[in-house]
């Protein structure tokens, strides 16, 4: 199977390291495409980035169906464009955070979110709240680190992730923790190592159920929220998106 793996911003770095996360986990067999827009933000932190990252989005999803992926991945950890993606999309269409908060609540009763600035907690916790998993999330930490610093080597930031690690297990009674940025995607084993409890990507996760979704012949359902788009014309440069 083939699974497109979109990164909504527009750093090919962060691509590529999201994509050799998918690589580590995928099964025989399975081809990872990993790719992002050519328009939009750097780096997506907050509500502001997110709006104008989604139509990139979009038309990488579309090229994604003109080639006949098996599924798509969101690999922004806001689950940015979900809903308005899987509307587009015939193959089934996965966001990394609902993919990561499934897996945790079902590996620990409690599991804590670390994510890189304040402002993405309220977007995390509304995700949390839609996806009916907020009672399982004892808190959604910060580590203050910009999301492009992820990629830098010079920075402290697997130090920074792995304090409010620790602070999650002690001050929050934590049993696992996900991290909440599709840059952090590496990070993963070896926090769970260095932790002693699971440390979930949701890069990983998305994959493994997308390659679940495979096996069992499963799609999104197009009968009801998740339809195909009304045909309907749209003006100016949004031109090329109207659906048809």
């Amino acid at each position: 199977m083939r699974i497109l793996i979109v990164n909504p911003n527009t750093t090919a770095a962060m691509t590529e390291t999201i994509g050799r996360a998918a690589r580590t986990v995928a099964a025989p067999g399975t081809e990872i495409l990993a790719v992002n827009p050519a328009d939009g933000p750097v780096s997506i932190e907050g509500y502001y980035d997110e709006a104008f990252s989604v139509p990139g989005l979009l038309a990488e999803i579309a090229k994604g169906e003109s080639l006949g992926v098996s599924a798509h991945i969101i690999a922004c950890f806001d689950d940015t464009g979900l809903e308005a993606a899987r509307s587009l999309a015939s193959a089934p269409v996965i966001g990394i955070g609902e993919a990561a908060f499934h897996l945790a609540a079902m590996l620990a009763h409690r599991f804590a979110v670390v994510t890189t600035l304040s402002r993405s907690i309220a977007a995390i916790e509304t995700n949390l709240m839609k996806y009916g998993l907020a009672a399982r999330c004892a808190r959604v930490r910060a580590c203050e680190i910009p999301v492009l610093s992820l990629d830098d080597p010079n920075s402290n930031a697997s130090e920074q992730i792995g304090a409010e690690i620790e602070r999650a297990k002690h001050d929050d009674r934590a049993e696992a923790i996900v991290l909440g940025c599709a840059g952090m995607a590496e990070l993963a084993a070896r926090l769970t190592d260095k932790h002693g409890l699971p440390v979930i990507d949701g890069v990983a996760s998305a994959v493994k159920l997308a390659e679940a979704f495979g096996a069992l012949g499963l799609k999104t359902s197009k009968i009801g929220a998740y339809a195909a788009p009304r045909p309907k014309t749209y003006l100016g440069s949004f031109a090329p998106f109207a659906p048809r």
